[in-house]
């Protein structure tokens, strides 16, 4: 390494030197930084507008957590760390966003801080999308489904076969096919409805995966469930009185997909059509309930008095019956 490529690189490691008080070993230790630094034209750190930033990178995380804590903090102390972009192609003045994407929504939010501070590489597609992959690899946070997401939208997108993204996630082959496995068999946009469910892992979305095989519930009333579950567990949140009785909205919707999967199957293995039960009220009156291909069937016999009574009421009963269904369906 020649001595004016070495003074370079100490440049970028001394990056935050001056700023915020914040330890030069941050850059220095950073592994996105590492793999990103030799495309960085001159290691200078730019103050841009963050209009002039748009992101079209492949998505690596299925909600865009809160950033007000990280507002505050550089509001209050400073951006200490860039985020990394490189230019456009073919418009002047705008930027890709290679990663930063919370320092960058922290900024674009903040009343108080109006240029984002960054490093411009010079960088293609692929080399965009492996230090893309090396700062999501250094992120302990991301879950298991986010990964294999990933995995699955990096092929997509053309960036290689199983076993390119394999090694660029410094996983096996194997464990890539199958995360690709249990994305197909769920279906993006269930997952994307789910959420991360980040103390949920491979096991359980595999048994997921394979109680779908199975299931005839339609896919659009499973989405549906894990969006209005979620919400209700967002709106759980913000009344509870501790932090023992806070839950994760995402595993909230996992849970209700997944018992409403396996009574499913259960119960068409003892319900079957055309199965019926019999209910005696008296020796006058009696009662049968009948599962037909069309629904349930309820006869009451006997003339007048109870039949009566149950052809006036059952409108509001089955009501009554419907709202309680609802309920116990939304707290799954």
């Amino acid at each position: 390494m020649t001595d004016k490529k070495k003074k370079r690189l100490s440049m970028l490691d001394n990056l935050t030197v001056g700023a915020a008080p914040t330890p030069s070993s941050m850059i220095k230790t950073s592994r996105p930084m590492r793999a990103a630094r030799d495309f960085v034209d001159g290691h200078k750190v730019w103050e841009l507008d963050p209009a002039q930033i748009i992101d079209t990178r492949v998505a690596d995380r299925l909600s865009h957590e809160d950033v007000s804590d990280l507002r505050a903090s550089i509001e209050a102390t400073g951006q200490t760390v860039p985020i990394l972009l490189r230019r456009h192609s073919s418009e002047d003045d705008t930027y890709l966003l290679v990663y930063g994407r919370r320092r960058l929504e922290a900024i674009r939010t903040s009343d108080k801080v109006h240029k984002v501070r960054a490093l411009i590489a010079s960088m293609d597609d692929s080399s965009a999308i492996e230090a893309q992959i090396s700062e999501n690899m250094a992120r302990r946070d991301l879950s298991y489904i986010e990964k294999a997401l990933f995995a699955h939208e990096l092929i997509e997108s053309g960036f290689g076969n199983q076993t390119r993204v394999a090694e660029v996630l410094t996983v096996t082959k194997s464990a890539v096919s199958m995360g690709l496995a249990i994305v197909d068999a769920i279906g993006v946009e269930l997952i994307q409805a789910i959420g991360p469910a980040q103390s949920v892992g491979r096991p359980r979305w595999d048994a997921m995966a394979k109680s779908l095989e199975t299931s005839l519930l339609a896919q659009d009333d499973l989405v549906e469930l894990a969006h209005r579950t979620r919400e209700m567990a967002q709106i759980d949140v913000f009344s509870a009185t501790s932090s023992e009785d806070i839950r994760d909205p995402s595993v909230a919707a996992f849970d209700a997909v997944q018992a409403r999967l396996l009574p499913s199957k259960k119960a068409k293995a003892t319900k079957p059509k055309g199965a019926s039960e019999t209910v005696q009220f008296d020796n006058k009156s009696s009662g049968k309930i009948s599962r037909t291909p069309k629904g349930i069937l309820l006869e009451v016999t006997g003339q007048g008095g109870f039949a009566d009574f149950v052809e006036a009421n059952a409108p509001e009963t089955l009501q009554k019956l419907f709202t309680r269904w609802k309920q116990s369906e939304a707290s799954e």
